[in-house]
């Protein structure tokens, strides 16, 4: 029988799978990205995409999902395959940095605080690197931010991202 210790976090795309499976320059990076919040590359993105899909590909995951807290008071997901038909009736495997860092789920049915034009309904998910992507299932969760077309939280994470920022800010003034 395995030891808790053996498999607790082995399915969690933490600071020591990262360092594992990027190179010392995009770890470098998105390090900065995650505790300065500095701005992240597209190429940077693009590899930690890359790496975070063989990772969890494989550790048997087929799909990926932005995962998010809306303001219903229960989790929400956008899943998405890794899997695209290839001209040759195969599959591809692929994963992009602009996948990971941004996703467009239907916001109609969550609450707006009021009535809104069908285009303001939109929601946009926003990768949050300071939360570690997980495996569940056959799933790779990506912790996300989630705000309308026009920047209103319509979760939980967001509030609490940009206090944070705030907080940070005023203390460091």
């Amino acid at each position: 029988m395995e030891t808790v210790s053996a498999y607790f976090g082995s399915l969690v795309f933490d600071d020591r799978v990262m360092k594992a499976n990027l190179s010392a320059e995009v770890y470098q990076s998105l390090k900065k990205t995650i505790d300065e919040g500095a701005q992240l590359d597209l190429g940077v993105a693009n590899a930690v995409a890359a790496a975070m899909k063989d990772w969890a590909v494989a550790h048997g995951a087929t799909h990926y999902t932005h995962w998010f807290q809306p303001l219903t008071g229960i989790t929400a997901e956008k899943h998405d395959s890794f899997i695209s038909p290839s001209p040759d009736g195969g599959v591809i495997m692929e994963f992009s940095g602009k996948e990971l860092i941004k996703g467009e789920p239907d916001a109609s049915s969550f609450p707006s605080g009021g009535l809104r034009a069908t285009f303001e309904a939109r929601g946009y998910t926003a990768w949050d690197p300071t939360s570690y992507a997980f495996i569940k299932g056959k799933t790779l969760c990506i912790p996300t931010a989630f705000c309308s077309y026009g920047g209103e939280a319509l979760d939980k994470k967001t509030p609490l991202l940009r206090s944070m920022e705030a907080l940070s800010k005023q203390a460091l003034r």
